[in-house]
């Protein structure tokens, strides 16, 4: 009798963890992922595409993003924030300007902003080296804090490219750049965006 209940108690707990393995190994979908006609990501604009990217980089020079990398069709501009002591945020924005077609005055900017999320990881511990003997870690002295990115993401509010789109229409309408203007505009890269990006500790 003794033996038998221990035989059905032991069937049962086998039988939920193959459920609930069955129910961990059920396929990620993927939400809001179907491509379809929306106009978040783009804006169309009269002119050209090297007048749009300049106006696009201003923009975004405007609110306090560092341009990294900026072409005549193509620019990447980068912004960090620090919501508390323990939670650092960046956005990295990319605008991609194309062309409309041959012999259309018109270009369509495309923007997408990815935001990383990291958190700062504390340790405590120390390790002295102890010659041939290698190394002791001490749970004491000195502390090396490093940030660890927890998630990554695409900007998916309307709201958000909408405002930028506003920026880039009131920076086209201030002064028309053609291609020369363009080239010597972005010269003043070197003052704004540094050579290489720094090295996290």
């Amino acid at each position: 009798m003794f033996k038998s209940s221990q035989a059905r108690r032991f069937i049962l707990i086998a039988s939920l963890a193959l459920l609930s393995g069955c129910a961990s190994n059920k396929p990620v979908t993927l939400q809001q992922e179907e491509f379809g006609a929306s106009n978040v990501f783009s804006n169309t604009f009269a002119g050209t595409e090297a007048a749009a990217c300049e106006a696009a980089r201003r923009a975004l020079l405007s609110q306090g993003y560092v341009v990294s990398d900026a072409k005549a069709s193509f620019l990447k501009g980068r912004r960090k924030f620090q919501r508390d002591s323990d939670v650092h945020v960046e956005i990295e924005f990319t605008v991609v300007c194309a062309p409309d077609g041959k012999g259309s005055n018109s270009t369509t900017v495309f923007a997408n902003a990815v935001l990383d999320r990291y958190t700062l990881k504390k340790s405590s511990n120390a390790s002295i080296g102890m010659g041939g003997f290698g190394s002791v870690a001490l749970p004491f002295g000195a502390s090396d804090d490093s940030l660890v990115k927890v998630s990554s993401e695409t900007i998916p509010t309307g709201k958000f490219y909408q405002r930028f789109f506003e920026l880039v229409v009131r920076y086209l309408d201030d002064s028309s750049v053609d291609s020369d203007e363009s080239e010597a505009l972005k010269k003043d890269l070197a003052a704004v965006s540094p050579s290489k990006k720094p090295e996290t500790n």
